[in-house]
């Protein structure tokens, strides 16, 4: 992944406001790379209960199959960052990519994650295929 992300025209967009804790610098005096991965996994969380009813949300759970992270500015102590994601505009079975970016109070982007989310029946524990609904929900 080398190209900035932006989302696609149109696309539904989730935002929140990150500011890291003393215990988020690293020895090298910035936001450590483990946070933004900390900070992806809690931005696909509450986009989903932001958006899923509670019904859904006590039948469905997902889990984070696989992260790609590009590193590009390091966010420094007192820095607000902005993180935006979205999400494919498909899904494969219960496979659903979720797309992240964390910009500093610049606008300049300090890290990008590309996902992949697996949707979980909680009752069994089992992937599911992802729904249209869904789908339809997170456009």
């Amino acid at each position: 992944m080398t190209a900035l992300l932006e989302p696609p025209e149109g696309r539904q967009v989730f935002r929140l406001t990150f500011e890291p804790t003393p215990d988020d610098i690293d020895e090298n005096g910035h936001v450590n790379n483990v946070v933004y991965l900390r900070w992806a996994q809690d931005m696909g969380v509450a986009h989903w209960k932001s958006l899923a009813p509670p019904d859904a949300q006590a039948t469905w759970a997902w889990v984070a199959l696989r992260h790609e992270i590009d590193y590009r500015r390091a966010l420094l102590p007192g820095e607000t960052a902005q993180g935006r994601t979205w999400v494919s505009g498909a899904a494969e079975g219960p496979r659903f990519d979720r797309f992240i970016r964390i910009d500093g109070p610049d606008g300049q982007m300090c890290a990008q994650v590309r996902t992949t989310w697996v949707l979980i029946e909680q009752a069994t524990g089992r992937p599911r295929r992802v729904p249209p609904w869904m789908v339809e929900m997170f456009a």
